[in-house]
């Protein structure tokens, strides 16, 4: 007769229990919303890498894939081009960037490295502008990738920007920047 096994319980991510526990009560409260469901919440975070310099070079995209997997910790999509440009020596189907689409415990991981590690090492910085898309989700830009402490300084080939989208499910900006200020953005004063 087998025994049962008992399986671990998965430990859900520090952040999501932020969310349920701190952030999604306050902002019920905030905003008087009756139904739980119309409470703001992160769906997906998609972060993309332009490799504009992959035409001249196309190692530049395993790089790209490389480091960008690394840090998100899923393996990265290569995105072409859609048309010709003469003038950037680019035709339709090069390979032009890299991009992520994260979500469930891998994108709360992700945005919790982000507000408490990454967004601390950036030099000089002074907050995020607080301005939203009109929908309620947020991007911004990172001029580099070294300031994830997953990338390996010494095997960056060239360093790369990237740009991180947040879509969240907030109907006005108000929502959405109160959901992200709330979850621990670093925003402007």
């Amino acid at each position: 007769m087998a025994s049962a096994t008992k399986e671990e319980p998965k430990t859900l991510p520090r952040m999501l229990k932020k969310y349920r526990e701190e952030v999604a009560p306050a902002l019920q409260s905030q905003f008087a919303f009756k139904n739980p469901l119309q409470i703001p919440g992160l769906t997906k975070v998609v972060v993309n890498m332009g490799v504009g310099k992959a035409v001249e070079n196309k190692s530049r995209i395993e790089h790209a894939l490389r480091e960008l997997s690394t840090i998100t910790g899923q393996r990265p999509s290569v995105r072409v081009a859609r048309n010709s440009i003469a003038g950037f020596k680019l035709r339709e189907g090069n390979p032009v960037g890299v991009a992520v689409t994260l979500r469930g415990a891998r994108m709360w991981e992700f945005v919790d490295r982000l507000i408490s590690v990454a967004i601390p090492r950036i030099r000089d910085f002074r907050g995020f502008p607080k301005k939203l898309d009109g929908q309620g989700n947020y991007s911004l830009g990172l001029s580099e990738q070294s300031i994830f402490p997953e990338v390996n300084l010494d095997k960056i080939e060239f360093t790369q920007g990237m740009h991180v989208t947040f879509v969240t499910t907030a109907r006005t900006d108000e929502e959405g920047f109160s959901l992200l200020e709330k979850i621990g953005f670093p925003f402007k004063k």
